[in-house]
Formats: C-alpha cells, structure tokens, sequence
C-alpha cells in the first residue's frame, strides 16, 4: 500500500467518518483511480470507522504543514 498527494486526495470529501466498506464505495461512485481502491481494500477492517484521511495515511499533509499566511492575501 503507498499513497501520495494525488491518490489521498480523493479522499478529502469522503463522508468522514466512514468504515473501510464506505470508503471503498465512496471511491468507486467517485471515479477514483484503481490506486485507491486497491489501497483501501488493504487497509486493517476492525469494524471501526476512520475519522479522517491522517488515520489512514499518518503523513498526510495539513495546512499547517505549509508556511503559508493567509492573512497577507
């Protein structure tokens, strides 16, 4: 299973929270690439839903992580 920038972000609209069966539908209603998927389908089912993308993919970017002032602009 790998991620990047691109395939996690399909997931940022998913309907949070959602279980490993929601978020696979949600990305195939959604057109999402077969990475996805095949991704999801790899992830540990323990019944309990995800609360976002950063528990399915620890590095997952935020906005914090970018330097960027919104104040400025």
């Amino acid at each position: 299973m790998y991620w990047t920038l691109e395939l996690a972000s399909y997931l940022e609209d998913a309907p949070w929270p959602a279980t490993k069966d929601e978020l696979i539908d949600y990305s195939i209603r959604m057109g999402c690439p077969l990475e996805v998927v095949e991704n999801l389908q790899e992830l540990e089912d323990d019944g309990q839903p995800y609360e976002s993308i950063e528990e399915i993919w620890p590095d997952y970017p935020t906005k914090e992580d970018f330097f960027f002032n919104e104040d400025e602009y």
